[in-house]
C-alpha cells in the first residue's frame, strides 16, 4: 500500500500544517476518564467504547492532546474496525498542569506503561498500540528498551512520523525554513511554564524565556535538569528510541515520510528494522509531518487506511462474537 497524493499535495510544510488547521472533526465519541498515577499526579484518558474485546492505545505528539484531528482520525478508523479506543494525554496536555514539577519529555514511558495496565484492568484481550511523533518516540522505547514489561495481550504497534534520533532532529527544527514549528512550540512551552511557575514558586525562572529559539535551548535549561539529566545532549541520547529498534519483538509498522520537515537521515533506520524481523519500516516519499492527507469527502487519510491495514494483518478482523456487548454504530469521519 504505497502512499502516492495528487503534486499540490507533494510538499512537506503543506502536509504538516494543513491538516491541523483545517481538518474538522467530532470527538462525541470519547468519554473522559482521570486516573491517579502512583507518584500522585494524574492522567486524562479518553475512552471510545463499543464492547469490543481489543483496545487500540492512542499516544500524541509534541505538546498535541487527544484532541487532534491525527488522533480523532484515527480513532475512528479505529473504530470503524471493530477497536476500542484509549486515546491518552501527556501530563499537563489535557488542558490543566499537572500537580508535579515535571510533566512529560520524548523519553518517559511509565505513563504509557501504566495506561496499557489500565486498559488490561478493563478485561481487553488484545492491545495494539499506535503513536505520532514523539508519541511514537515513547511507543518504541517501550517495546524495545522496556520490552521486559510489554504483557503479551500487546499484538501489533504502528508509529508515524518518528524522530527517533532527537538530537538530529533537535537540529534539524533548529534551520530557519522550520522557524515556524519552533515559534508554535515555545509559545506553548511557555504558557505551561508559567503556569507552572505560578504553582511552585521560586522554582521555574522565565526571565529571558523568550530569547529561546531552539531545542538545544530549551532542553538544556528546563527539559533536563527537571527530569535528572546532566544536558540536553544526555537527555536526547537516553530518550532516542533509535538504539533500541532493534530489541523489539512486538510485530512494529514505522512510517515517516522522507519530506518530513522534522526528521533528518538519522531517523529512518533501515538497517535496524532489516534485521529486525519484527519491525516494517516505510518511507514515502511525501506525507510531511504526521500528514499523509488523502483528497476528498470523508475519506480516511493514508496513514489511517495503512494503520488499519497492518493491525488487521496481525490482529485479523474482528468478528460479532469479538465483541463483548452490542456497542453504538462506528462513526462516520466528519459526523
Amino acid at each position: 500500500m504505497t502512499y502516492c497524493p495528487p503534486w499540490w499535495l507533494r510538499n512537506g510544510h503543506v502536509q504538516s500544517i494543513y491538516p491541523s488547521l483545517w481538518r474538522k472533526l467530532d470527538d462525541h465519541f470519547f468519554e473522559r476518564e482521570r486516573v491517579t498515577t502512583p507518584d500522585d499526579d494524574f492522567l486524562d484518558l479518553d475512552w471510545a467504547r463499543q464492547g469490543h474485546r481489543r483496545c487500540v492505545i492512542l499516544t500524541h505528539g509534541l505538546e498535541g492532546h487527544s484532541r487532534r484531528p491525527y488522533m480523532l482520525g484515527m480513532a475512528q478508523a479505529a473504530l470503524a474496525h471493530q477497536w476500542d479506543v484509549l486515546a491518552w494525554n501527556f501530563r499537563s496536555c489535557s488542558g490543566e498542569p499537572n500537580r508535579q514539577l515535571a510533566s512529560y519529555h520524548s523519553g518517559q514511558t511509565h505513563d504509557l506503561a501504566y495506561v496499557v495496565e489500565q486498559a488490561l484492568r478493563q478485561g481487553y484481550e488484545e492491545l495494539a498500540l499506535i503513536g505520532f511523533s514523539i508519541g511514537g518516540n515513547k511507543t518504541l522505547l517501550y517495546l524495545g528498551r522496556d520490552k521486559m514489561q510489554v504483557p503479551e495481550s500487546v499484538k501489533a504497534a504502528v508509529v508515524f512520523s518518528v524522530p527517533c534520533d532527537l538530537s538530529s532532529s533537535s537540529a534539524q527544527l533548529a534551520k530557519p525554513r522550520n522557524a515556524l514549528y519552533m515559534k508554535n512550540f515555545m509559545r506553548s512551552f511557555k504558557e505551561k511554564l508559567e503556569q507552572k511557575a505560578a504553582l511552585f514558586p521560586g522554582q521555574i525562572d522565565l526571565k529571558g524565556f523568550d530569547r529561546i529559539r531552539t531545542f538545544k535551548e530549551f532542553d538544556s535549561r528546563y527539559t533536563a535538569p527537571l527530569n535528572g539529566f546532566n544536558s540536553a545532549e544526555e537527555y536526547w541520547e537516553r530518550s532516542s528510541s533509535k538504539p533500541y529498534i532493534k530489541h523489539i519483538q512486538v510485530p512494529t509498522l514505522l512510517v515517516s515520510a522522507k519530506d518530513d520537515p522534522f526528521l533528518t537521515p538519522a531517523c529512518f533506520p533501515f538497517d535496524d528494522a532489516e534485521h529486525n524481523p519484527h519491525v516494517v519500516l516505510e518511507a514515502p516519499e511525501y506525507g510531511g509531518h504526521v500528514g499523509f492527507m488523502t483528497v476528498g469527502e470523508n475519506r480516511r487519510y493514508w496513514s489511517e487506511q495503512r494503520a488499519m491495514g497492518f493491525l488487521s494483518q496481525q490482529c485479523g478482523d474482528a468478528s460479532p462474537s469479538d465483541s463483548v456487548t452490542s456497542g453504538p454504530a462506528a462513526v462516520a469521519e466528519g459526523s
